[in-house]
């Protein structure tokens, strides 16, 4: 089954992956998780709910967390019942918040602690459009999201027809996210993304990653971003599961614990992977710290395929017997690809992680355009180390006389939310 609507990746993953495991958390010290049934249950019984509270197909829900499963279950909940998801970074300020709220009409609000609700609730209190605020944690006198699961899983046969009806209606078209840009001048944007934008998009990713359900992928680019909804979808496609990494500074100890196969990162990371790595090897001495910097120097001289000639990769090979496989070790030793977006990666850093085993897979997009336009390769005659990789399927790219790159295809947005600019 070929999705068409983000939210037929449930039918797929209980159709093809019965009984797999498909999102984890990591609470009180143990990874806990959520089958593929158990996913499709509890998105279900969330958009059931809010047909119970009185939402209907076009109204907006904002949602204000770190990254969890429990962002998926609204997501496909909202998305099955028409509902228009709007996610939001959880490092804004109140004025932003506030202004986000206003513009987007939502009529719901959900977050994640007890911070983000003590920052929100008296903003939202302020807005007349907003009719409820619910939280993922349990907070004191604030309303729990479960409230909603609850209506739903005494939801009327009426509602529950009326949700399966509105899923057979909903077109690849319609327009089912919008995300707020910081704008470079002004206000945030609201970037309306559709069914068809980011299933073309994670498709097109899926043939380039090729997970599969024996993967373990750690998430850590935020999901209201677009790039890690990207990687969150195409990891479902795959089958694999998805694990959340508790924070940025779990990120080394979490994929250990997974033993990761792959995941998602900004250049940011993994330029402090490298520091770290660099560090370790700078504490070492004598011989030991000969040989860690003749394979770092051997490292940052890589080209994939065979380009540098044999004596090269003789010497490389000897170099990851000594010093590769601990830097993969460090990571896990079982990561084998790694997604990288949002901002220029120096290429002495993919270089090197190549060298290393670990294939960095540079790409380049922006939100409205859901968000992948270029994106690097493995394979010989489409890989080139230092690039962001060539045109994805369905996209049409050139470049204007002014410098301007321009793109058409499926991907592409069909605008701002109240904004014709």
């Amino acid at each position: 089954m070929v999705p068409t609507r983000n939210f037929d990746l449930l039918e797929r993953f209980t159709t093809k992956f019965p009984g797999k495991n498909a999102l984890s958390e990591k609470i009180k010290g143990e990874w806990n998780f959520y089958s593929s049934e158990k996913y499709s249950q509890i998105s279900h019984q969330f958009g059931l709910g809010l047909l119970e509270l009185g939402f209907k197909k076009g109204d907006k829900i904002i949602t204000v967390t770190n990254n969890r499963p429990q962002w998926n279950f609204v997501d496909m909940g909202m998305s099955m019942a028409g509902i228009v998801h709007v996610p939001v970074f959880t490092s804004m300020n109140a004025e932003e918040y506030n202004y986000i709220m206003k513009h987007s009409d939502a009529k719901m609000v959900i977050v994640s602690d007890q911070k983000l609700y003590e920052m929100i609730q008296p903003e939202a209190k302020k807005i007349k459009a907003v009719e409820h605020l619910f939280t993922f944690d349990t907070i004191e006198g604030a309303k729990h999201w479960s409230d909603v699961l609850e209506k739903g899983k005494h939801a009327s046969s009426e509602t529950r027809e009326k949700l399966e009806a509105i899923k057979n209606e909903i077109l690849p078209d319609e327009v089912v996210s919008i995300i707020y840009t910081s704008g470079t001048t002004g206000r945030p944007k609201g970037v309306m993304l559709t069914h068809k934008n980011l299933v073309s998009n994670f498709l097109a990713a899926s043939d380039v990653f090729k997970l599969n359900e024996t993967d373990r992928y750690l998430a850590i680019i935020p999901v209201c971003h677009v790039g890690g909804r990207l990687g969150n979808y195409q990891t479902q496609y795959s089958g694999a599961c998805i694990y959340y990494a508790e924070s940025m500074g779990t990120i080394a100890a979490n994929l250990k614990e997974i033993s990761a196969t792959g995941f998602d990162a900004v250049p940011r990371i993994l330029e402090k992977i490298y520091d770290s790595v660099i560090a370790k090897g700078r504490s070492l001495t004598g011989m030991k710290k000969k040989i860690f910097f003749w394979a770092v120097k051997l490292g940052l001289q890589y080209e994939p395929h065979g380009k540098k000639g044999w004596l090269y990769y003789r010497k490389l090979k000897i170099a990851d017997k000594m010093i590769f496989t601990k830097w993969r070790e460090a990571l896990g030793g079982h990561a084998k690809m790694v997604g990288c977006g949002g901002a220029a990666l120096q290429p002495r850093l993919e270089r090197i992680f190549w060298a290393s085993g670990l294939k960095i897979i540079n790409m380049y997009g922006l939100t409205e355009t859901s968000p992948i336009i270029t994106i690097n390769r493995t394979e010989k005659e489409r890989c080139k180390l230092g690039s962001v990789g060539t045109v994805i399927d369905g996209v049409e790219l050139k470049i204007a006389d002014d410098g301007e790159i321009l793109c058409k295809g499926d991907c592409v947005m069909p605008g701002y939310y109240k904004d014709e600019a």
